[in-house]
């Protein structure tokens, strides 16, 4: 009953904004430089973070690559969602404990209260992550430490070996199609996203609905599909003709032939 009342909660958010008003983000270049956050742990020590979190990446974050780089953001840098998959560097100062290595986290999950509330850029990192920031043999100690003082700035995502991948989320039908993108190189955010039907010429915009999550509602909706994501950080688009299959199922990952930085 519970999952029912998500997946009805998902459908009208998406009816709403696409027979409704649509904001339209405002794409900008990504600031490299380093500037001053907090950091803290969750989950278990070595553990990877989340079981899932708030992008909807789901069983993902438990596997290579993306395992032990979770990070929960403030809501400063999650972005309502929009900045699920984004990359970043963070660096304790601490001289006595901390490493000059930074840690690559990936935005997987968001932290809404607490250290993260009030307009404040906090990490809340997983404790495999928020280990590696130590100096060798002190990990335990630093994750002793609580809150840290720390740095963080933008980095390029990189999966080797991986192209963009589409996962159709479940309750997808030929009249409500939700999509989540996985495996995005580069800005490893999604500012927009578009489909193109079968023997179509127009790109159908899709709406962002909740952490990566974006969807369209029309129908009969005829597949194959080619899909199109605009990063937020910069605008740059990716185009994936016909990546999604005529027989595509709930649940199945459709995996392109293209990525962002290779």
């Amino acid at each position: 009953m519970q999952l029912l009342g998500l997946y009805v909660m998902v459908f009208l958010k998406c009816f709403l904004v696409v027979f409704g008003q649509q904001i339209h983000s405002q794409h900008k270049v990504p600031d490299l430089h380093w500037k001053p956050a907090t950091a803290t742990w969750y989950g278990s020590p070595e553990g990877d973070g989340s079981d899932g979190g708030a992008c909807g990446y789901g069983s993902l974050v438990d596997v290579k690559p993306l395992r032990a780089r979770v990070g929960a953001v403030s809501p400063v840098l999650f972005k309502n969602g929009e900045g699920c998959g984004a990359c970043y560097k963070v660096r304790c100062l601490d001289k006595s404990i901390c490493s000059r290595r930074a840690v690559t986290i990936i935005v997987m999950d968001e932290c809404p209260g607490g250290y993260c509330s009030n307009g404040n850029t906090h990490f809340d990192l997983s404790g495999a992550a928020f280990g590696r920031m130590a100096i060798s043999g002190e990990n335990g100690q630093l994750r002793n430490r609580g809150i840290l003082p720390v740095i963080y700035r933008r980095t390029p995502c990189k999966y080797p070996g991986k192209n963009i991948a589409f996962h159709v989320n479940e309750g997808s039908t030929n009249y409500w199609l939700s999509l989540l993108v996985e495996f995005e190189d580069g800005d490893g955010d999604v500012g927009s996203m578009h489909i193109r039907e079968a023997g179509g010429i127009e790109w159908q915009e899709m709406t962002h609905v909740w952490g990566a999550n974006w969807c369209i509602v029309r129908g009969p909706l005829k597949g194959p599909f080619s899909v199109k994501l605009t990063t937020l950080a910069t605008g740059r688009t990716l185009s994936a003709r016909e990546v999604i299959p005529r027989n595509w199922a709930p649940k199945a990952t459709y995996t392109s032939r293209l990525n962002f930085l290779h």
